[in-house]
């Protein structure tokens, strides 16, 4: 069996040495890379190679690779995440694209999310707007009920279940031309609103979530469905009209 062909790329890569420093994309010649490597890896080859030259590696993020954290956030030819669909970008491989391309790798672009280092961006905004109303009252009288035998309609518990999907991972916000964070927050409020234990805290917390998203600089949403189609969990743009009848309920009720 002959061995698969691999591919001979162009990168153009943003580096920025800190979120004061002024950035600008580098180029980086990358040969015989395997089409079964994934995005990352063929980012950890280059950064190999630059190490072995003395040169400063490229600077992202990146956890479990695996698709569940969110933490590995790049812009790639103009897309969160690259070209495929419902895919992060740890699970984006080399075989999307084509022998002789060149990519362009940017980080996410957002005030909201300042640059930190090369291709890293601070999401902690998202940290903050679910501590603003990201949690569920807990009766610890002694009494307490146990989750699973309050009765909850199986449409209601998908939908919850489908929303809680969300990784934060800010392909939405990249996506967005308001750079909106309308998709995130909504999914957050989305997972609380439809089951009981969400209901005691469910007007503060959407009034207090949607506010918070505000403080941090995410403008508001620009009704392109441009974050649907880039999320790498689809969540659905459901989630925001929901998300509008909870605060519109919550505003006529203060």
């Amino acid at each position: 069996m002959s061995a698969a062909k691999t591919l001979n790329l162009t990168l153009k890569v943003w580096r920025q040495k800190n979120g004061n420093a002024k950035g600008k994309l580098e180029n980086y010649p990358l040969n015989d890379i395997s089409p079964d490597s994934s995005f990352l890896e063929m980012l950890d080859i280059l950064n190999n190679g630059l190490i072995e030259k003395g040169e400063s590696p490229v600077s992202f993020d990146h956890d479990c690779r695996e698709g569940i954290c969110g933490s590995c956030s790049l812009y790639i030819n103009g897309e969160p995440h690259g070209p495929a669909r419902l895919v992060t970008t740890c699970q984006l491989h080399m075989r999307s694209f084509k022998d002789g391309e060149t990519i362009y790798i940017e980080p996410f672009r957002a005030k909201a999310f300042p640059v930190v280092k090369d291709l890293i961006v601070d999401r902690s905004a998202f940290d903050r707007i679910q501590h603003a109303g990201g949690y569920i009252s807990v009766n610890t009288s002694g009494n307490t009920q146990d989750a699973n035998s309050i009765p909850i309609e199986k449409e209601n518990a998908d939908e919850a279940f489908y929303s809680a999907a969300c990784i934060g991972c800010g392909a939405c916000v990249a996506a967005c031309k308001n750079a909106s964070a309308s998709l995130f927050v909504s999914a957050k409020v989305s997972q609380y609103a439809l089951l009981p234990q969400g209901q005691v805290e469910a007007k503060d917390r959407v009034l207090n979530m949607v506010k918070q998203a505000e403080k941090e600089g995410f403008g508001p949403c620009s009704n392109t469905g441009a974050c649907e189609v880039e999320c790498p969990k689809g969540i659905s743009i459901e989630n925001i009209a929901r998300m509008n009848r909870e605060f519109l309920s919550a505003s006529i009720s203060k």
